[in-house]
């Protein structure tokens, strides 16, 4: 009960919620309803979601480098794909 009121009291978001708010975005944006004012509004908020939405991820492969054990103790080792996904965008081309 207390992770919907902090859910509701616009702080910030949770990574799904971020994600499936952007599926959104993308999905206006891709009708061609959207005046010129509401594409570049939608455009923004899609950024700031998206990095966002990065940030959280480098968070979590951090934690995922903290936690991979190796031998006698943990050893840092990067997820796969992860860093190449994160400092490159996502995409090439």
């Amino acid at each position: 009960m207390k992770d919907e009121k902090e859910d509701t009291g616009r702080k910030e978001p949770k990574f799904e919620e971020a994600l499936a708010r952007l599926e959104k975005i993308v999905a206006e944006m891709e009708s061609g309803r959207l005046d010129l004012d509401r594409m570049i509004a939608r455009f923004e908020e899609g950024m700031g979601l998206v990095e966002f939405c990065n940030r959280k991820l480098q968070e979590v492969e951090r934690r995922i480098e903290l936690l991979v054990k190796k031998d006698d103790g943990i050893e840092a080792q990067p997820f796969e794909g992860a860093r190449e996904e994160v400092d490159g965008g996502g995409r090439k081309g």
